[in-house]
C-alpha cells in the first residue's frame, strides 16, 4: 500500500520501521518539528524523523495541519491509508477523509480505556493489571472511532512506563501490519459507550512524591512517571528523581528511611525504591547510588 507514516516519539519508532520491512511503499513521514533539546538547547529532531532520514523517507514536519496548503500537500501524496502513532497533532477532517482507505492509530490501551495523550503512565499510575494495543479507525472524535485489532498485555508489578512503553510499541508494530495485510477482511468494532476514561497529559505538579499516601499509590506514581518527567522528592535538601520502585515491608512515619538500602515508609505500608538520579548525574541503581551518597536509617525524606 501508499502509506503516510505520521509519528514522532520513540514509541513509533518500531511500527515505521515494521512497515518499511513488510515491503509498504511509505511516500511520506510526517513528524513534529525539531525542537529545542540539550544543554545547549540546539534542535533536535524527533526520533521518527531521524529514523526516517535513515531509511531514506521524505519527511515533513508541519506545525500544524490546519492550513488548507498543509491539506492540499498530504491529499496530492495520494495514499492509501495514513498510520497514525502518537503524532501529537490533531488531525483535521480534510486529513482524515484524504486516504483512500482512511487513517489508522495504532493506541496504547484497551479502548475505551485510556483514551488521550496518556494511555501508558496512567494505567500503571491506576494499578491496571494489563493493558494493550488497539489498531483503530481514526475519525474527528477523541480516540473514539471503532476498532479493528487489539491485543492484550500484563502490566509487570514492578514495571515502569518506559519498559512498558517499549513492549507495547513492538506490540503495535506488530499489530498494525497485520491489520494491513488483513485490511478487507477486517471488521470495524464500535467502541462500547460503558468503560470510557481518558488519559490526561502528565502534569510536572503531579511529580513530587506525598509520603502520606499508600504504599501502593507511591509504588505506582514512581513507576508511572518513569523516565519522564520522574516522580521525586528530597533528600538532605537536595531535590532526586525516583525511577523505579517496588512494595516492601515496614511501616513508620511518612518518608522515613526504614533501613540504610533506601526503603521508605508511606502513610500505610512502604516502599524500596530501586533506581535514582541527582540532578546533574545520571540515573543509577540504589546500590550504586548508595555508594555515593548514604541514606541513613531514620532520615527523613
Amino acid at each position: 500500500m501508499r502509506i503516510i507514516f505520521m509519528g514522532t516519539p520513540e514509541f513509533a519508532v518500531p511500527a515505521l520501521e515494521a512497515l518499511a520491512e513488510a515491503g509498504h511503499e511509505i511516500v511520506a513521514v510526517y513528524s513534529q518539528p525539531p525542537r529545542p533539546a540539550g544543554r545547549g538547547r540546539k534542535d533536535r529532531s524527533s526520533p521518527v524523523q531521524a529514523r526516517a532520514e535513515a531509511l531514506g523517507l521524505p519527511v515533513r514536519h508541519p506545525a500544524s495541519l490546519k492550513s488548507s496548503e498543509v491539506q492540499a500537500e498530504f491529499a496530492a501524496l495520494k495514499a492509501d491509508v495514513a498510520v497514525v502513532a502518537a503524532y501529537g497533532l490533531i488531525l483535521p477532517q480534510p486529513v482524515l477523509d484524504a486516504p483512500g482507505r482512511g487513517c489508522l492509530n495504532i493506541h496504547a490501551s484497551l479502548l475505551p480505556r485510556w483514551r488521550g495523550a496518556a494511555p501508558i503512565q496512567r494505567a500503571i499510575m491506576a494499578g491496571d493489571a494489563e493493558t494493550g494495543i488497539c489498531i483503530m479507525a481514526m475519525e474527528a472524535g477523541l480516540d473514539t472511532g471503532p476498532v479493528l485489532l487489539r491485543a492484550r498485555m500484563p502490566i509487570g508489578a514492578e514495571e515502569t512506563a518506559g519498559e512498558l512503553q517499549a513492549r507495547l510499541a513492538r506490540m503495535g508494530a506488530e499489530l498494525i501490519v497485520e491489520a494491513l495485510e488483513q485490511l478487507d477482511a477486517l471488521v470495524p468494532e464500535p467502541q462500547p459507550a460503558a468503560g470510557v476514561s481518558y488519559a490526561a497529559k502528565i502534569d510536572k505538579a503531579e511529580a513530587r512524591v506525598d509520603w502520606t499516601r499508600p504504599a501502593e499509590e507511591v509504588d505506582r506514581q514512581i513507576r508511572g512517571l518513569s523516565p519522564f518527567p520522574g516522580a521525586w522528592c528530597e533528600i538532605g535538601g537536595a531535590r532526586v528523581k525516583l525511577l523505579g520502585a517496588r512494595l516492601a515491608e515496614g511501616s513508620g512515619a511518612p518518608g522515613e528511611a526504614l533501613d540504610d538500602a533506601l526503603t521508605v515508609a508511606c502513610g500505610v505500608g512502604a516502599v524500596a525504591l530501586t533506581r535514582l538520579q541527582r540532578a546533574g548525574k545520571g540515573a543509577q541503581e540504589a546500590p550504586d547510588f548508595l555508594r555515593g551518597w548514604p541514606v541513613a536509617r531514620g532520615t527523613r525524606l
